[in-house]
């Protein structure tokens, strides 16, 4: 190899090198990245402990990983090289038949889904109204056939009998048969790890005689169609490009209910902020399923006319979103608690605002990591 040609691979490297160092400098900083969902690591500020410590350079280089110029191309262009490959996941995230992504289901830590259970029962028996409990198994439970032969996959079905017997206090809702039963239907979405809204619907059938109530029969909706072009957040931690869009429908119409949303303002004073069962505006936008409810927030209670009916509080996770349309005929109102926001009383909250019924409601693979839970029994 002669000299010249290393020089000239040396110059060439030290302008690739140049170019991006020039284009990653030039280019604003975003603050949110729509692709992926998720808001984006900016500027950490410089201290001298911040340096001494680490955390200064571990941060900067979550900073330079998020802000890099033309993330979103390289996203897809890992995912698309790891196919070519053979290979049939990225990112904790296979690539299945049917055009599914699916995230991977990991052996939960055994203590921590212990404690969570703990925090569960410890719930029950703190107040004097009926609970029920009951977890939603995932894609990676009821569309297992779709993944790839030999694919790690954590059993959800014994975490579903470990949490039935932790809980002996409350009634149990067993939401795997009713979905099981319908796994050849598109209860969940293929880009995104919710349910649809008709798995939603069989799980409002799974829930009904803990809950007490008939369920609608699902020929007496008419099915609404409301997007074609759904990517969620699987889609968006996957860098997989290459799948069809998922298609959101509702079922329940929303004539005559309200949701409202309670917040605090900075001298602690409770605000109320309008939503509304089926906020079309996020059609516009990528987080198409906030759709429902107006997505995450601590505290939300919605009214329905039925007004002699009996008041639902939920203690759940952001599956309960489109699950809440199916239960409206049965419930005065429904008030829809967020431990990863809501820090107060939930005993006072039930007392203060005669709550007749509780559900504690989460997809297995947020219950076992959730790290909220304790707000229960505070």
């Amino acid at each position: 190899m002669s000299k010249k040609y290393c020089i000239f691979i040396s110059a060439l490297f030290c302008a690739f090198i140049g170019l991006f160092l020039v284009a990653n400098a030039a280019t604003p900083s975003r603050e949110f990245s729509e692709m992926e969902n998720r808001n984006l690591e900016q500027m950490p500020k410089l201290s001298v402990d911040s340096l001494l410590s680490g955390q200064f350079m571990k941060d900067f280089e979550t900073y330079t990983t998020d802000q890099f110029v033309g993330r979103d191309l390289w996203i897809a262009l890992k995912s698309s090289s790891e196919r070519i490959l053979g290979k049939h996941e990225n990112n904790d995230v296979y690539f299945c038949d049917q055009d599914t992504l699916i995230t991977r289901f990991n052996q939960p830590d055994a203590a921590k889904v212990t404690e969570n259970l703990t925090y569960v029962n410890n719930f029950v028996e703190s107040v004097d109204i009926p609970v029920t409990f009951s977890l939603i198994p995932t894609q990676a439970c009821i569309w297992a056939d779709r993944l790839p032969d030999g694919a790690p996959n954590a059993s959800q079905t014994d975490l579903l009998d470990q949490a039935q017997a932790a809980v002996p206090g409350a009634t149990w809702a067993d939401l795997y048969s009713a979905l099981w039963e319908h796994k050849d239907e598109s209860i969940f979405y293929r880009t995104d790890h919710h349910w649809t809204s008709l798995g939603a619907y069989y799980g409002y059938t799974g829930l009904a005689e803990a809950l007490g109530y008939t369920p609608v029969p699902l020929d007496a909706y008419t099915e609404t169609v409301r997007s074609t072009e759904f990517y969620g957040t699987v889609f968006s931690s996957s860098g997989v490009r290459w799948v069809n869009p998922d298609t959101i429908t509702t079922y329940v119409p929303d004539t005559g209910i309200t949701v409202t949303s309670y917040t605090y303002d900075s001298a602690g004073n409770q605000v109320e902020v309008p939503r509304s069962l089926y906020d079309t505006s996020f059609l516009s936008v990528k987080d198409k399923y906030s759709m429902f409810l107006g997505g995450n927030q601590s505290l939300g209670v919605v009214k329905t006319p039925n007004t002699d009916k009996p008041k639902l509080l939920i203690i759940r996770d952001s599956y309960a979103d489109s699950l809440v349309p199916f239960l409206t005929p049965h419930f005065s109102e429904i008030h829809l608690i967020d431990l990863r926001y809501y820090k107060l009383s939930i005993a006072d909250y039930i007392q203060q605002n005669g709550i007749d019924q509780a559900l504690v409601l989460y997809s297995v693979p947020n219950f076992v990591t959730d790290t909220n839970l304790f707000w229960m029994t505070r």
